[in-house]
């Protein structure tokens, strides 16, 4: 039997499952430490476990099943990690903290918070699942051009999420924009980055005969991140905690494409 040919939607059950318990856990620690950043940190390891669950799972060919499981797994170790570091290092993100004072402290709206949290990672493995029933067996300009294009995107948002981490460890900045390096030219540089990285799958599951479905990882992505829980979140809480200077970096940069 083909597990997957016979249950294509079984990896999104089992993603759910798996990412529905990982944000419970995330949420009982929220409760303990009370700082909600750990929800993004379980979502980026959870995209990156999907993306390793449904290629172990897909159909298709070995090599595109390789390189989505070495791809995306690498991406969501690497976002998880740097995402770890700051809800170790710091306190609860601004955005986060705001939501807490809104609710109260009610739990049972952050417990539903997190399990939203734990759809959002199903909803992204999604376009995952065509490059796992892609049947393509042999090195191709496609599969190329898709390692090349994350590579360079995963890339720029480490460099994007490095030097604002420098920038911020320093004390003299605190209050102030970071105008520096790729900041210079997007307000959201790392934002860029990380849509423009989910056109990577969209090139791997070329030949797949799901290939279209690949492409609602950069449709979805780009709309949460532009008008729902990226740069409207994090422009509101720049604008709360630096005020004019930040009015004076939305004027003079744009907002999401360089």
């Amino acid at each position: 039997m083909d597990f997957f040919a016979d249950h294509p939607l079984s990896p999104l059950a089992l993603t759910w499952a798996l990412a529905a318990l990982a944000q419970a856990l995330a949420w009982a620690w929220q409760r303990a430490h009370r700082n909600a950043g750990i929800v993004d940190v379980v979502w980026a390891f959870g995209v990156g476990g999907a993306a390793v669950l449904v290629a172990a799972l897909g159909d298709g060919a070995v090599l595109p099943r390789v390189a989505l499981a070495l791809l995306g797994g690498a991406w969501g170790l690497r976002l998880g990690l740097h995402l770890l570091r700051r809800v170790r290092g710091e306190g609860e993100d601004g955005r986060y903290a705001q939501l807490r004072e809104r609710w109260d402290g009610d739990q049972r709206k952050w417990f539903l918070f997190f399990q939203a949290q734990a759809l959002l990672i199903v909803l992204f493995a999604v376009p995952l699942l065509a490059v796992a029933r892609n049947p393509v067996t042999a090195w191709t300009p496609w599969l190329v051009a898709g390692i090349v294009v994350f590579i360079a995107c995963v890339a720029g948002e480490a460099v994007a999420d490095a030097q604002l981490a420098r920038f911020r460890a320093d004390p003299a900045n605190k209050g102030r924009t970071c105008r520096s390096g790729l900041w210079r030219f997007s307000r959201h540089p790392n934002y860029f980055f990380e849509w423009l990285h989910w056109f990577a799958y969209v090139l791997l599951a070329i030949g797949s005969p799901w290939h279209w479905l690949a492409w609602t990882g950069p449709g979805v992505m780009y709309v949460f991140l532009r008008y729902l829980s990226g740069v409207p979140f994090t422009e509101a809480q720049a604008l709360r905690t630096r005020g004019e200077d930040y009015r004076a970096y939305m004027r003079d940069t744009p907002m999401f494409f360089p």
